[in-house]
């Protein structure tokens, strides 16, 4: 049984779907092509030449010279090998020159795009020079009979015709190479598109799912602790816990149809900096008071920024809740020059391990900021307690185009 191949990838493309089509066998539709056009071609070209006719052992040696090529793809070393001997031996016994030429061509250029350059450079260049030897010194003793020395000019002229089917042979090796490379690279690009995009979704799901769970988990416990002595305030926990759940799942559901249908537009705005009240709301109904303050001329946040800026406060108070025994917070907003400053602060304790987690939640806090070229540090203060400190860079036509001031009073 013939040995399958894989379809060349390289080159444009029109070309894949009839390579496709003959990689997994010979190219005989080509081949034949080739034999006719060369067995009908040598019988006109030798007309007028004056060299010995042909005959049955010429229509042998061509048939071998143009025969062999069926193996260029799967044996390209032998197939230009066998090419140029048959070419070699045909123009020694004195027949007549013609298109038994583009078959030495066409074995050269399988050889060379399929990267076995040194055959087909030694094949030709033996052709070449046995053909020199042939035509200037041997034809003495070789057939036919009285023949003379070939004129340098010929020589000069089959010179050319093998550098140039050497050089268009290589340039179209080169094109492969550049066409292979192309379709490897974006290859690469779609690869790390889809990274990304997953890391993306990761890192969404986890904020929105570790804040909300941290959330239910405190409020579920006072509310248990209070069922029975208050059930008024274990009610407003369960009240707190149902919403919660609920804008959870109202951002899951937004995250997975984003995922589901990347080209739509999602059905609501990214979370921004403008959202900070339900956080604090949120951290509230967890038991901690959260403080904002900030600094500078509040600027327009692009998305990106903003969605980046509201994860990671979140996260932070979230861990706050998690692993601190401190009940208050504080969150500093910066505005600069194109830069946006977040410092979260909480008193500590820790509780049963480090105030700021050691999960997923620094670790993709690190993430968002390094997405937009900022930084982010979190550990343990001097003081005490715990600190995130995160500087994210923003550019885009809204930098610095700044809120609409509003209306002054009037008395």
């Amino acid at each position: 049984m013939d040995e399958l191949q894989p379809p060349h990838r390289g080159g444009p493309p029109w070309r894949s779907g009839a390579r496709s089509r003959t990689a997994a066998g010979l190219p005989w539709v080509s081949t034949a092509v080739l034999l006719v056009f060369v067995m009908v071609g040598t019988g006109f070209a030798e007309e007028g030449q004056g060299r010995r006719p042909l005959d049955l052992a010429a229509r042998l040696l061509l048939l071998v010279a143009v025969g062999v090529l069926l193996l260029r793809r799967r044996r390209p070393v032998v197939a230009v090998a066998t090419t140029c001997a048959a070419t070699l031996v045909y123009l020694a016994a004195g027949y007549p020159y013609g298109p038994v030429f583009v078959a030495v061509a066409v074995g050269c250029f399988s050889a060379i795009v399929t990267g076995h350059r040194e055959a087909a450079w030694w094949s030709l260049g033996g052709l070449w020079a046995g053909h020199v030897l042939v035509s200037h010194w041997l034809y003495r003793w070789l057939p036919p009979d009285g023949d003379r020395a070939a004129p340098w000019t010929q020589q000069g002229f089959i010179t050319a015709w093998v550098v140039a089917v050497v050089a268009a042979a290589e340039l179209l090796r080169v094109r492969r190479e550049q066409w292979a490379a192309a379709r490897a690279e974006r290859e690469a690009a779609e690869r790390r598109r889809a990274d990304e995009e997953r890391l993306r979704m990761a890192r969404e799901l986890h904020d929105v799912l570790a804040h909300s769970v941290s959330v239910i988990n405190v409020q579920a416990g006072v509310g248990l602790a209070l069922l029975d002595s208050d059930p008024e305030q274990a009610r407003t926990a369960l009240t707190t816990i149902k919403g919660a759940s609920k804008e959870a799942l109202d951002e899951v559901r937004q995250v997975l149809a984003n995922l589901r249908t990347p080209g739509d537009a999602p059905t609501s705005p990214a979370p921004g900096l403008d959202r900070l009240p339900e956080l604090v709301e949120q951290a509230a109904a967890a038991g901690l008071t959260v403080t904002v303050g900030s600094d500078g001329d509040p600027v327009a946040v692009p998305p990106g920024a903003g969605l980046a800026a509201f994860r990671i406060v979140q996260e932070a108070l979230t861990n706050v809740v998690r692993h601190s025994g401190s009940r208050t917070a504080e969150v500093h907003i910066g505005y600069g020059s194109g830069r946006l400053r977040l410092r979260i602060d909480d008193a500590g304790p820790a509780t049963g391990g480090d105030a700021g987690g050691i999960g997923n939640g620094l670790v993709g806090m690190r993430e968002r900021a390094a997405a937009l070229g900022g930084t982010i540090e979190a550990g343990p203060r001097p003081d005490g307690g715990f600190r995130v400190l995160a500087e994210l860079p923003f550019t885009g036509p809204d930098r610095d185009r700044r809120p609409p001031e509003p209306p002054e009073e009037t008395t």
